[in-house]
């Protein structure tokens, strides 16, 4: 993971300075044109006025340009970070049906497979990977999918009754949905 994600630094990095470079080229000479146009009308006023605002909007343009590529060097790591850990979101699935199904819980076979669970979940969750609360909660269509409903005396309606599939969040945006059973 940290060699893809160096490689990708380094070519966002050097499109980038080609970019910044190519766009500062093009502002400097843009400026340049507009000092000698100013030093050549330098009797008009009004002239004058117009290529000073014509500089400061190209400093705005290229301040903004700064920070649209900022974002969307944010944005190509955040999708590369999302496509990795969703591809790694079954493994954990079957990790916890593992463990679950597991009838000696003293095993050191067991107790194995349980620490490599809860690094890789340690793991996860520096990387912005967190587990959505479902069960005995209200039943939220933006973090559940509701697969059942089921009448319950014990429960309020719409509180969840039973997860069938752990949802996640990753830098508080959904990932997958927790699958879940509905109280109504």
């Amino acid at each position: 993971m940290d060699i893809k994600e160096d490689k990708l630094k380094e070519e966002m990095n050097d499109e980038e300075k080609e970019e910044v470079a190519d766009e500062v080229e093009k502002k400097t000479e843009d400026a340049a044109k507009a000092k000698e146009e100013t030093e050549k009308e330098s009797s008009s006023g009004k002239e004058l006025e117009e290529l000073n605002e014509r500089y400061l909007r190209l400093q705005a343009d290229f301040v903004n340009y700064k920070k649209r590529v900022e974002k969307e060097k944010e944005s190509i790591y955040s999708y590369a970070s999302e496509e990795i850990i969703n591809s790694l979101l079954p493994i954990v699935d079957n990790f916890e049906r593992a463990l679950s199904s597991s009838s000696n819980k003293e095993d050191s076979f067991y107790e194995g497979m349980d620490m490599i669970y809860k690094q890789l979940l340690e793991v996860l969750g520096k990387n912005g990977l967190e587990e959505i609360e479902a069960l005995h909660c209200e039943f939220d269509p933006n973090y559940h999918h509701a697969v059942f409903q089921e009448e319950s005396e014990e429960h309020e309606e719409g509180i969840v009754l039973e997860v069938f599939q752990k949802g996640y969040k990753l830098n508080d945006k959904v990932i997958r949905p927790s699958m879940v059973k509905v109280a109504k």
